[in-house]
């Protein structure tokens, strides 16, 4: 069995994946900005580890020793429109999205490459590889986080490290509801905020997305990327049957 270490695990998606993992026998390395909301997992250790402090990124990679694999699912989301945006909560996905993920990733990688063998699961989103209307800022980090992926797959498969990214669609977690909004009053965006809901189609529960990722580590060769769930399915399938010379406006919105 292999030592995990995941980011974000006090809930959500890391959480279920914490819990997935130490039940398949895995030795589970559970981490989250406040160590306290990993009381009760059922793991190996419970660190504390900010993607956005390099001090508590070395601490915590210090206090874990030897691991096989990273799953990478720390992140965050907004709603806004990019006209009125602001661009400091950009600026904070990218840190935790995107730069956190890499931060996480450097420090592991010496010693993965050192043994020849590691795994890097990067828990990204189908907005990784399509965009929504009103959540274009976490759309962006994604996108960003898989074009990291995919170099990191080139420049580390010599050294025997296998990289995956994991792509859920809806997730029934509570992601979306602590996301910061950021509207005008009469903001002319505000239809479009509306009409979200009618884009979560079909929802998945993190337990399921947990289930994918647990299954690609377990996996010998797994692929680069990873849709979890029949819904992810059919719309990156859409994104690449569509035409690339226009935008792609997911079904469901009224524009």
């Amino acid at each position: 069995m292999s030592s995990v270490l995941i980011t974000g695990a006090s809930r959500g998606i890391g959480k279920a994946t914490a819990i997935e993992l130490a039940h398949r026998g895995h030795r589970v390395i559970a981490t989250a900005r406040r160590p306290e909301t990993l009381a009760g997992l059922p793991v190996h250790q419970r660190l504390r580890l900010d993607v956005t402090d390099q001090d508590s990124v070395d601490q915590a990679l210090r206090a874990a020793g030897r691991v096989d694999v990273l799953v990478s699912n720390a992140g965050a989301t907004v709603r806004a429109p990019l006209e009125s945006v602001p661009l400091a909560e950009v600026e904070r996905l990218y840190q935790l999205n995107t730069i956190g993920a890499l931060r996480v990733t450097q420090g592991m990688l010496p010693g993965m490459r050192e043994r020849g063998s590691g795994r890097l699961v990067f828990v990204s989103s189908i907005q990784g590889r399509l965009v929504l209307p009103i959540i274009g800022p976490y759309g962006a980090s994604k996108w960003a986080l898989e074009a990291l992926a995919e170099t990191l797959a080139i420049e580390t498969g010599h050294f025997g490290v296998k990289v995956s990214i994991v792509q859920p669609g809806a997730v029934a977690t509570d992601g979306a509801e602590q996301a910061g909004a950021f509207f005008a009053q009469d903001d002319p965006y505000a239809p479009l905020l509306r009409q979200l809901g009618a884009l979560r189609g079909e929802v998945i529960t993190a337990e399921e997305v947990a289930a994918v990722v647990a299954d690609t580590i377990e996996r010998p060769d797994p692929p680069l990327r990873v849709p979890a769930g029949a819904a992810a399915e059919r719309a990156l399938r859409a994104r690449k049957e569509a035409p690339e010379d226009e935008p792609f406006l997911p079904a469901g919105i009224d524009w």
